[in-house]
């Protein structure tokens, strides 16, 4: 489907890791997915689960889908460089999903919840937070109650969840309001950061 937004065009340096966050049903898988359909030479950071495939979801695009042994083993050599138990599953960022296209100069995003936010920008300074807030708190449930996947006890765990996390966009580099109905202006505000952050940073030093 063609869009009606004009997006600007993202400088190629320097490449940023661009972090995405915000409480369930904001929206930022939404904003993600459009990012990379404007965007095809930005990398999605793949995070690693062992919850179980939702209807829809795909292995290796929307997750890498592995069981808790296999989990527990990358932990142990060091893999991941955030990881959490989120409603009884873990998840973690792979190390290699994050250095390796920065060092090829490639913008690498991540999609992750407040917590996950806050490691990535403890280990890597220069990383870009963004958080996409919904409208309100009652626009989160309506949102969440639309999902066929979550149970009533799914949802009401996830709305006191989203209160919390409401509480840590003050942490953030920045908040975007994803309206209702307004996922493209959402998104156009995004590359628009990202744009505005790269012009500040100007690009990286040439080894000598």
């Amino acid at each position: 489907m063609q869009s009606n937004v004009e997006v600007p065009q993202i400088p190629r340096e320097p490449p940023l890791l661009i972090v995405l966050s915000g409480p369930s049903g904001a929206g930022k898988d939404s904003v993600c997915d459009m990012l990379l359909r404007w965007q095809p030479l930005m990398h999605r950071i793949v995070t690693v689960t062992t919850r179980n495939v939702r209807p829809g979801e795909v292995d290796g695009v929307d997750y890498h889908f592995i069981s808790t042994p296999d989990f527990e083993k990358i932990l142990a050599t060091g893999g991941f460089v955030e990881h959490a138990k989120v409603y009884d599953r873990y998840y973690g960022v792979p190390r290699i999903e994050i250095e390796d296209p920065l060092a090829q100069g490639r913008d690498a995003i991540a999609r992750v919840d407040v917590q996950g936010a806050a490691t990535l920008k403890r280990l890597f300074p220069d990383a870009l937070l963004i958080f996409v807030a919904p409208p309100s708190i009652p626009e989160t449930l309506q949102r969440m109650k639309k999902r066929a996947h979550d149970s009533p006890e799914d949802q009401a765990r996830r709305a006191d969840e989203a209160r919390v996390e409401m509480e840590a966009a003050k942490d953030f580099d920045y908040v975007v309001v994803n309206e209702t109905g307004r996922l493209e202006e959402t998104a156009r505000r995004v590359v628009e950061i990202i744009v505005a952050e790269k012009q500040g940073r100007g690009p990286r030093p040439t080894a000598e």
